[in-house]
């Protein structure tokens, strides 16, 4: 074997144990990464030079004004009048606080970008809800972590600005506009089943449809959505970059959040900023490791080696792609989403281009592919978070689940197999 194939299995295969161990991804990532530098006998120094490499990037400075922007949003009294409005749009449908609650997911993500605040924010709300009003417990906690995942996918979202980084050349714009459509697809394909749902078990109706109280709702709820105009229309229209949009956004919650809703004062302020540190604490130090790792990847040539061999399998692009979801999926259900964006994506970002799939299409897939792997076991933290607030036990939730997973993967082989929906807005706007 040579020396080469040596590195790439102490690499792969050290990565891989720690990961099946349990270990903390970003200490999987650098030990790997350690354990094939030493082998290889380059300096320790690379370690740190290819850290501060990674995070040297002027457009992961909206990744920290992105996420205190969604805590600020989350915690200042926006989640009660999002859930108003979207029961103003969709209540009086049958199972009308299942459909709620996959509305408001598509508002309050484009607030959050965050799948796990969404199911903090709106699951400890809706799912005490909907148990009082007659629905079962598990269906409530499947309805709202499935529908967190919209949050992904509906700007703005960090996820969105660490994939621009992760493969290069992306428009931050483009990939905010591109979620809007998958992000509703999602959600439309999560009302069907959850409506079929519904009506097997005779879930109840929400009160009549009224005009007068969807304006009246839209108007209390206005300050919490503007805060998206500001950031897509900002970037969008080349006002701003993404990183000052959010700047800016920041700013805009916080008067909000204060000061019109008041749900927020400044003791709360500083809590929420404490918890946001935490979060980016977590997400720097993935982006500073991977970068470690990415290097050895591209030094061994990985990603050329991982082209060949899959291309070798099949040149058909329907089965490639079916593929390349496959493992995107594989990958969700053992690691967190920051992780597969830095250290997969690269590697499979070649393979899609080359049968022809947009970056920004790309992007949008392995976005929906990640925020399903948030929700399945061993590693789903969106799961653990649900079963934390209704208190079931996870096998009872995953049951409930099932139904809502074919609703995902059906939402995501729209994705893959019709480009339009994800490149139709950024091509008419871009």
């Amino acid at each position: 074997m040579s020396v080469e194939s040596t590195a790439i299995l102490i690499l792969l295969s050290s990565f891989f144990i720690m990961i099946l161990l349990r270990f903390p991804i970003a200490y999987v990532v650098a030990l790997s990464s350690l354990l094939t530098l030493l082998y290889q006998g380059l300096p320790l120094t690379t370690i740190v030079q290819q850290m501060v490499k990674g995070i040297s990037s002027y457009s992961l400075m909206a990744v920290p004004f992105f996420i205190t922007m969604g805590v600020l949003m989350g915690t200042g009294g926006i989640s009660e009048k999002l859930i108003e409005l979207a029961n103003a749009c969709v209540g009086w449908m049958r199972g009308g606080l299942a459909m709620v609650n996959i509305v408001a997911s598509y508002f309050f993500g484009g607030i959050s970008g965050s799948a796990a605040a969404d199911t903090a924010s709106l699951g400890s709300i809706l799912i005490p809800m909907m148990v009082e009003e007659g629905y079962d417990a598990d269906f409530s906690t499947a309805v709202t972590i499935t529908s967190s995942v919209e949050g992904l996918l509906v700007p703005p979202s960090h996820n969105m600005v660490i994939y621009s980084t992760a493969v290069g050349g992306v428009s931050i714009g483009s990939l905010f506009l591109a979620g809007y459509l998958p992000g509703a697809v999602l959600a439309v394909s999560l009302m069907i089943g959850a409506y079929i749902i519904s009506v097997q078990r005779n879930y109840p109706k929400g009160e009549k449809f009224s005009m007068s109280n969807l304006l009246k709702q839209l108007g209390a709820s206005i300050w919490a959505l503007a805060s998206v105009l500001i950031v897509v229309i900002g970037v969008v229209g080349g006002i701003f970059t993404a990183t000052e949009s959010a700047a800016i956004a920041v700013i805009y919650s916080l008067i909000v959040s204060v000061y019109i809703y008041k749900g927020l004062d400044w003791k709360g302020v500083w809590k929420a900023l404490e918890s946001c540190i935490d979060t980016l604490s977590i997400v720097l130090i993935l982006i500073a490791t991977s970068s470690i790792f990415g290097y050895l990847l591209t030094r061994l040539h990985v990603p050329s080696l991982a082209a060949n061999a899959i291309i070798s399998f099949t040149d058909n692009p329907i089965i490639l792609s079916l593929l390349l979801n496959f493992i995107l999926l594989v990958l969700g259900c053992i690691m967190d989403m920051a992780p597969i964006i830095l250290i997969a994506v690269p590697v499979l970002f070649p393979i899609a281009t080359s049968i022809g799939i947009d970056p920004i299409q790309f992007g949008i897939i392995v976005v929906l592919n990640c925020g399903i792997g948030l929700l399945t076991p061993p590693v789903g933290s969106v799961l653990y978070i649900g079963t934390a607030i209704s208190k079931l036990p996870m096998e009872r939730v995953v049951k409930a689940t099932l139904p809502f997973y074919i609703c995902m993967i059906i939402a995501l082989l729209l994705v893959t197999f019709v480009p339009a929906i994800s490149l139709w807005l950024p091509s008419l706007f871009m």
